[in-house]
Parts: structure tokens; sequence; C-alpha cells
């Protein structure tokens, strides 16, 4: 389902609607709005591995961890996508990613995949369990950006945004409590993030997309700027348990929408860290035919793309097994259809 912002309906009644213009359940995938498709947010306690990338116990029943569509190891085997682009923001843990265009790879632990699906291609995003001696935690944001018409039929094509290159702000208030504010894309009190794919939606930075993701200390703070009438702007709480806007307590509960025309302070005023993501961009405003691994236009376009994947596969696949992962202990790294191989920079 996709959501308008005029569809959504405040849950609050009495609520000061000024700069909170709407609070809604954070149900899954969030109710995001245009120029967003759908976001999902993974957090999977896995266990150790147990020697092949996989959960050192086969069932997931009871468990706070799921297989999803993997077999041995666990992730989102072989699919489709056509009309928009995914960014996956991996916060913790792994995920080896490949396509049929001959790419493949391994980030995580703060890596970002901006990949542009285009005119169509197929990929894998598998979870491999790779710490035998530990726990492996995931916790990742998969964000779907909507592509303008004139771009929905573009070549596919992805790029790394490797943790080491994302700039991270560091403020301190006079009692020392600190706010930190990764800015994965768009810009923040003058840090502009790395450039995304060239025919994204967020290449054009009057188009305001942003995606941050702030850590507040307890009584740490961070005022978030104006920026225009029709910005969509979006904050999901996923570690921590309420956050003050302008003196509305917002728990772990809500997704809520901000006014993106104001000044908007945001106050950890609990005990305990809090983490969330804020997301925000201009609409595309235009028709959204949505339906399974594909965003276009009209229906007949949709209808067009199934057709086109049956016919095509979208350029097939290449690859034995349709859940490919990367060797155990192959690191982080990205390897592109040219055959260029490139791994995370080594900041000083």
């Amino acid at each position: 389902m996709v959501h308008t912002i005029d569809s959504l309906i405040p849950i609050r009644k009495g609520l000061d609607m000024s700069k909170i213009k709407k609070i809604l359940p954070a149900t899954l995938p969030l109710p995001v709005s245009d120029p967003f498709i759908f976001t999902m947010h993974h957090e999977d306690f896995y266990p150790r591995g147990d020697g092949h990338m996989g959960p050192v116990s086969r069932s997931d029943e009871g468990s706070k961890w799921r297989m999803y569509y993997g077999e041995t190891v666990p992730g989102f085997p072989v699919h489709p996508h056509r009309g928009f682009e995914t960014i996956t923001v991996v916060d913790t843990g792994f995920v080896d990613h490949t396509d049929g265009l001959g790419s493949m790879g391994r980030y995580g632990d703060g890596d970002v995949q901006w990949m542009t699906a285009g005119k169509g291609l197929q990929h894998a995003e598998m979870f491999p369990l790779v710490h035998d001696d530990k726990e492996n935690t995931l916790n990742l944001f998969q964000i779907w950006l909507n592509l303008p018409q004139k771009n929905k039929m573009v070549d596919a094509n992805y790029k790394m945004v490797w943790n080491e290159q994302i700039p991270v702000i560091e403020q301190e208030n006079k009692e020392g409590a600190k706010t930190l504010i990764r800015v994965i894309s768009g810009s923040f009190e003058g840090t502009q993030a790395p450039s995304p794919t060239s025919d994204s939606w967020a290449n054009n930075p009057d188009n305001h997309v942003g995606i941050f993701m702030i850590t507040l200390e307890s009584n740490a703070s961070v005022t978030i700027p104006k920026i225009s009438e029709s910005l969509t702007r979006m904050v999901y709480i996923f570690k921590g348990k309420e956050l003050n806007i302008e003196g509305e307590i917002i728990t772990s509960q809500d997704f809520v929408y901000l006014d993106g025309n104001q000044e908007i302070n945001l106050l950890n005023t609990g005990d305990e860290t809090i983490r969330f993501i804020l997301i925000e961009g201009e609409p595309i405003n235009e028709p959204i035919a949505a339906y399974g691994p594909f965003v276009m236009n009209t229906r007949e376009e949709i209808m067009q793309a199934y057709n086109d994947f049956s016919l095509t596969q979208f350029g097939g696949w290449p690859h034995p097994v349709p859940d490919p992962v990367s060797e155990k202990d192959s690191g982080r790294y990205a390897r592109y259809p040219d055959g260029s191989i490139e791994y995370p920079p080594q900041l000083s």
C-alpha cells in the first residue's frame, strides 16, 4: 500500500499540529510517503553461525530472527526490481549482494548500498552469519526511493557508500551530552553526504532528499532546519523509548510526520540513549502504480514489467544458485560489472 500525506489521519486528538503533522503506529513496512515508496526495518538477533554462514540452530520459530526466504543463509534470494531505487542502510551485521549484471560484494557495519533498478535487474540479498564464536545481530533499513517517470527506464546501476565515507557531525551541549548525526544523503548544517547514483531523485540538491541516522544521549538535542512547505519529513525511533518533539512525547511505537517548513527541536528527556532515522525529500508528484517488486506510473506499465520479465528475465541470472554468498572471510568489498573491485577506504 502506498500512502499519501493527505490520506493519513492523526491518531491523537488535541495535538498541536503546527510542527507535528501526523503520528501513526510504527507498523512494518513503515508508512512512508512520496518520494519514498516503502521502508522496512529488519532487526534480527541471529545466533552464532554454523560454519557455513547459516544459524547454528535451524528453527526460527519463536526466535527473534527470521530466515526470510533463505534456506541455508537467511535473506532474500534472487528477485527482480524495476522503476525505483533501493537504499540499504546496514547499521549492524552484513549483507551479501549479487545481481544479474555480474556485481557482487559484502557490506555492513555502517555501510550503505545505493542501487538504481531502473529498467530492471535481478539481485539477491543474503545475510551471512560470519561469526561462529558470537551472535550475529543484524540491524538494517531498506528504503525504496521512487524514480521520476523520465528515469524509470534508465540502465540499472549501483554504488557503495562505505561507512568510512559517511560524515558524522558531533555536537556536545554545556552539560556534556552528545549528539551524533550520520549524513547518509543530502546535507545537514553544511555537511554534505556522498553523492548517490547519477539518475537518482536525490542527485538534484533541489529535491532535498535527506537520510540521517541520529543518536542523542540523555539530555542531548538536535534542531532540524526549515526547508520547504512541500517537503515530506518523517522520524522513526529504532533504539530507545521516547523522544520529546517540541513538547510532544513520541515513543518507539510511533511514526511521525513533521512540518518541513519549520525549524524543529528534538530532545532526549529520558535517561537512556536514543537513536532514530530521519527521512525527508521533495515529492515527485507523479502517479504511482506499485505492485510486488515493480514501481511505475500506470497499471499498464506494471503489466508490461511483468511481461518483460517473463520474456527477458531482465538480462538473466548468470549464477549457479539463487542465493549466492561471498567467501566467509572475504571481508567488505564490491565487485562491479566491469570486473573492478572496490574496498572500503582506509581513513586515518
